[in-house]
Formats: C-alpha cells, structure tokens, sequence
C-alpha cells in the first residue's frame, strides 16, 4: 500500500499519515479488480472443467458424513474465502445451512446477487476474515471449506486455527491450496504435449486471466506447501489429516480431508 505524508492526510495506527485522495484511488482499484476477478472467475467456474470436478469432489466429501434421515439444514458449513460463492451455492442447494465469509466486500456483493437471485433458504454471505475475528464462537461448524485461498492470505496459520476453533468437535475441513506457482507458457506446453492442443487450448480460460490476476494481485505470500509442509501446518492448528491428494489443474493443488478430535471440548 502507498503512504503519503502530505499535510491534510489521516494518520493511521502506525502513526503513517495517509492522504485521503491516495487512499480513495487504492480502494477504488483494489474494488475494481475485485468486481472484475468475481465477474471473471464466475464466467470461468461453469466452463472449466477442472473447476466442475473440484466442486464435486468437495460436495462427495461433505455428503460422506451425512447419515441417512440427517435433518440437512442443521449441518452448518463455513465457506472460507468463498468469492462468489461458486462452492457455497451448491452446498446450500443440496440443503446445508451455508455461511461464505471473504475479505473482499465487491466479492461478498455479488454472491448475495446470486443468492438472491437463486432464492436459496440457509444461505448467507459475510464480509469479514477469520483470522482477524469474525465473531464466530467455538465449535459453531459442522464443517470448514477453503478453496485456493490460503497461498495468498496473509496469515494462513491463523486462519488454519481459527477454523479448527470454529469447528465441532468431530468436524471436517477440506482444504485445497496450491503447491506451486502455474506458469501460463510452460502449462499450455505441458498440456499440449500430454493431451493434446485442443485441451491446452481450452484451459486458456484459466490459464489467461490466472496470470493476469498474479500480475495485479497484492503482494502477499504466495504460501505454495507441498504435502509434508500441508500436513505439518495442519497437525500444528489440531487437525488430523484423513486424505490428501493432488488435483485441480495438472496436479497443481493439493485437497486435504481433515477432521477435528472429538475429545476437544467445546
């Protein structure tokens, strides 16, 4: 972020006097690639594959808990990082009490236009960060859900913790983050070579704006974890690890499937 000491600015709680004009333009930006981040990933979510088969694989894994008769709307699930809400909708369709949490308001926006829109009962959208306090009390989650998000948030263990907090005792999280950084030149090549042009050429839907949104994003992280990092930082917050797996595009995520002890007492 830029900081200005010109006479007339505001001072923050760093003692940083901060011009106001400057702080308008950065939220104004920081707006407009959030509304076009949501408006693009929106056209993606429904015509890249990977993306399809990602968001079956989390609704399978939530619908292993559930037992038969189980009153659905009672089983609460905290979408983490939910953008848009491309993975809160169908978990709130297929009947869970759903509540997407995101740092960026512009995205939050356009999620309750789609829950409005779709006139979904026990879903809700809120803007806010876990790690920084939500107002979620302990134990309030069946079931946490983050989805390639934790490799650009500022303070990814404090968030792995406090959805273990959030969490029931004998709750599931599923975590998806990136393990390395997908080059848009190498990928395509990679791809091509593997699958064909025609496949290479259709993750150009993908690959294209993810570039773009490297480029534009705010320098944070990236917190790129292999399998033992994932799994250490995880064992760190409480979690046990069920599964962990590679997918999304060329391997480039890995999910985790973990739970919380059911001897932690809320």
């Amino acid at each position: 972020m830029l900081s200005s000491a010109h006479a007339g600015g505001t001072t923050g709680t760093a003692g940083v006097v901060r011009n106001p004009l400057v702080e308008a333009i950065e939220w104004g930006l920081d707006r407009m690639l959030s509304v076009g981040y949501g408006v693009v990933y929106d056209y993606i979510f429904e015509r890249f594959r990977p993306y399809q088969d990602l968001r079956e694989e989390v609704c399978r894994l939530i619908e292993t808990t559930v037992t038969d008769g189980a009153d659905r709307p009672k089983i609460r699930v905290l979408n983490l990082g939910c953008g848009p809400g491309n993975f809160a909708v169908p978990l709130a369709a297929a009947g869970f009490s759903v509540i997407g949490l995101d740092r960026y308001g512009a995205l939050v926006d356009i999620a309750r236009e789609k829950r409005r829109a779709r006139r979904l009962a026990h879903l809700a959208f809120r803007h806010g960060d876990l790690a920084e306090g939500a107002g979620f009390l302990e134990g309030s989650f069946d079931h946490v859900v983050n989805i390639h998000s934790l490799y650009v948030h500022p303070a990814p263990d404090r968030l792995l913790s406090e959805a273990y907090r959030v969490l029931k005792p004998g709750g599931h999280a599923i975590f998806v983050n990136h393990t390395r950084h997908v080059s848009l030149g190498s990928t395509f090549r990679d791809l091509k070579d593997r699958e064909g042009l025609g496949a290479a050429f259709r993750c150009l839907v993908w690959l294209v704006p993810n570039a773009i949104f490297e480029v534009a994003r705010k320098r944070v992280g990236p917190h790129y974890w292999n399998e033992d990092e994932f799994s250490a930082r995880l064992k760190q917050a409480g979690f046990t690890v069920l599964d962990m797996r590679r997918t999304f595009l060329d391997e480039a995520s890995l999910l985790v499937w973990a739970r919380k002890s059911t001897e932690d007492s809320v």
